[in-house]
């Protein structure tokens, strides 16, 4: 997790005082063993998701990722972050604006399914879209990047696409995404979709 973000929690909502830790299901105290088992825990759980998809219905569904991801870590896994969250200066969604941004988002969900599964211009300037808006949203306290690509593989599936926007292979294409978002650069976005999924032709 990157120094510069920012949380405003001055009542120790999900850090641990006494470890500076995040407050996590196992009670773990180490920093480095806290990155290992929620690494390998998320992994396991990426899994599953690859063999029993999660249809993609509405912001719910975002949730209902997060919540399948995390599960085994945090008690608030699925839950709507009660801090603000800034980065560089720069800050996410308010939290007392959410239902504003989670409807807009559902109306960007129901845009998507309505495009034509030939149409892969429009899907992937339909998936940036989405993603920058849900980039900007950062629901959660932590794992808001995982989700995120999660949620859009996920609706990639739907329309019988493939998309990894975190390859293990390719460090340049999750360092184009990592740019995009953080620029909030929807066109990068875009086309950095538009060639993943017109790589990955069955």
């Amino acid at each position: 997790m990157s120094n510069s973000y920012k949380y405003i929690d001055p009542v120790f909502t999900y850090i641990d005082s006494k470890t500076g830790l995040l407050k996590n299901i196992q009670n773990i105290t180490d920093p480095d063993v806290l990155l290992f088992v929620e690494s390998g825990a998320v992994t396991k759980r990426l899994q599953e998701l690859y063999q029993q998809p999660i249809k993609i219905k509405s912001i719910n569904s975002f949730f209902e990722i997060h919540r399948h991801l995390f599960q085994d870590i945090y008690e608030w896994a699925g839950k709507v972050r009660k801090v603000e969250i800034s980065k560089d200066g720069k800050q996410f969604f308010p939290i007392s604006n959410f239902d504003n941004g989670f409807r807009y988002i559902d109306q960007l969900i129901v845009e998507f399914k309505k495009i034509p599964k030939d149409n892969k211009k429009l899907l992937a300037e339909k998936l940036a879209e989405i993603l920058d808006n849900a980039n900007y949203l950062h629901p959660f306290r932590e794992g808001n990047g995982r989700t995120q690509r999660e949620f859009l593989r996920l609706l990639a599936l739907e329309k019988g696409l493939t998309l990894n926007l975190n390859p293990p292979d390719n460090r340049s294409t999750y360092e184009r995404y990592m740019k995009g978002t953080i620029e909030s650069d929807v066109n990068t976005l875009a086309e950095l979709i538009f060639e993943l999924i017109n790589m990955n032709k069955k």
